[in-house]
């Protein structure tokens, strides 16, 4: 007697690519955003880093629904974070405006490139903290911002200062200030919500369509300023939740006292 039992056929290999791919364009257009900025190009810049957000956001996503994880794409993606929302950001913040500090003297000069390595190493820290946490934390919060959000504040505000007509070296002395607290709060304790509890499955109620529409048009109307106000409120969300959760908890009284 025959083994009728059907016999599924072995996936390509090649199909792994494709979540590599995902992530390979991000980092290129971390990559492309560095070497605009060198020659001025600062909005199609903070573009960039904006559009390696969009890619990073989809190749985890991609991996799941082709059932194509793999240790090395984790890995992979790492490193490509540490390109698109580490360096680019820091770069492009240098070039722009924190470069300019130089004609104030060599000190100052040094103010700048060490408020945009100050970023790039807390991006990196980062990083390296979620890898080796990623199994035992609440999936719902991040532990301090993470960095494609870190970046997309910073983006956002080149993006924005750039289309009011403010140029990098008018912000100078705001500049340096902006790149060192982004960073620290990669680095920090402060919880953010990540969102992955979202309801993201094949049905959603209809009042998530209608909200996801609401929230889109203002995007469409005038990205930049709307970009800067979401994303720094966003940044201010996890020391705010973070401290009331702690006052809260103060308050409470304890189980058995009076």
């Amino acid at each position: 007697m025959s083994d009728t039992t059907p016999v599924r056929a072995p996936r390509h290999p090649g199909i792994y690519l494709l979540p590599n791919l995902f992530t390979t364009g991000a980092m290129f257009a971390g990559f492309y955003a560095i070497v605009v900025s060198i020659g001025g190009r600062f909005t199609d810049a903070a573009i960039a880093v904006f559009v390696a957000a969009l890619l990073d956001g989809m190749d985890g996503r991609v991996a799941r629904l082709t059932h194509t994880q793999s240790e090395f794409g984790v890995q992979y993606d790492s490193l490509s974070d540490l390109v698109s929302f580490g360096l680019a950001p820091s770069l492009v913040m240098y070039n722009w405006s924190l470069s300019s500090l130089r004609e104030y003297g060599p000190l100052w000069g040094k103010v700048g490139w060490a408020a945009a390595f100050i970023y790039a190493v807390c991006a990196a820290l980062r990083l390296a903290r979620f890898n080796t946490q990623v199994g035992v934390i609440d999936k719902r919060y991040f532990q301090g911002l993470a960095s494609p959000a870190a970046a997309a504040v910073c983006m956002s505000f080149v993006w924005s200062m750039e289309n009011f007509g403010f140029s990098g070296p008018e912000l100078d002395m705001f500049t340096p200030f902006l790149a060192v607290v982004v960073g620290l709060l990669m680095v920090s304790r402060f919880r953010y919500y990540s969102f992955k509890s979202l309801p993201m499955g094949e049905r959603v109620p209809f009042l998530w369509i209608i909200i996801g529409v609401l929230i889109l048009i203002p995007f469409f109307v005038d990205p930049p300023p709307v970009l800067l106000v979401v994303f720094s409120l966003y940044l201010l969300s996890g020391p705010v939740v973070t401290l009331w959760g702690l006052a809260t908890r103060r308050k409470r009284p304890r189980r058995g006292s009076a």
